[in-house]
């Protein structure tokens, strides 16, 4: 029985790096296209052209792509393991749960990356934040499909 218990931990250790590193590109792809959205509507800032076409850089240019996707992993990995750990001992199986612990994860990592914005009340700032956790709540359902589903480091008792 204890091995079966390891080969089960192993089992949901490989699911949450899945799961998150699958989560990480798909939370990135929701910010392009959240700005690419948003820049199309009236009065929106003109930097949000930019951050719709900046993706096309990162596919032009693949190290500058594998640089913005390392660097989103660096500020997101530590706040993402946190909850991860969370919802497996406690066997979390919410998707509105690891919703918010995307957009969490995704606004902590906003905030690693750019420390001053929680002083600087520059509106923009403010709609850069929502944008990331909105795109953290995508990266969040993604996660919850792959590993949140099933979390629990515990096996469920089979049925006799």
């Amino acid at each position: 029985m204890g091995m079966a218990t390891a080969k089960h931990v192993l089992k949901r250790i490989l699911m949450i790096l899945a799961g998150y590193l699958v989560s990480v590109l798909v939370g990135l792809i929701a910010v392009v296209a959240i700005y690419a959205a948003l820049s199309s509507l009236p009065n929106a800032p003109a930097y949000f052209d930019v951050m719709g076409v900046t993706p096309i850089a990162a596919l032009v240019v693949p190290p500058l792509g594998m640089f913005i996707y390392f660097l989103t992993i660096v500020v997101t990995a530590l706040q993402t393991l946190i909850f991860a750990l969370i919802a497996e001992l406690f066997s979390l199986r919410n998707v509105l749960l690891h919703m918010v612990f995307g957009a969490a994860a995704a606004a902590g990592g906003f905030f690693l990356i750019w420390p001053s914005s929680a002083e600087d009340m520059d509106p923009e700032r403010w709609a850069d934040i929502g944008i990331i956790a909105a795109a953290g709540l995508v990266a969040g359902s993604v996660y919850w499909l792959i590993a949140g589903r099933d979390a629990g480091f515990r096996r469920p008792l089979l049925e006799r």
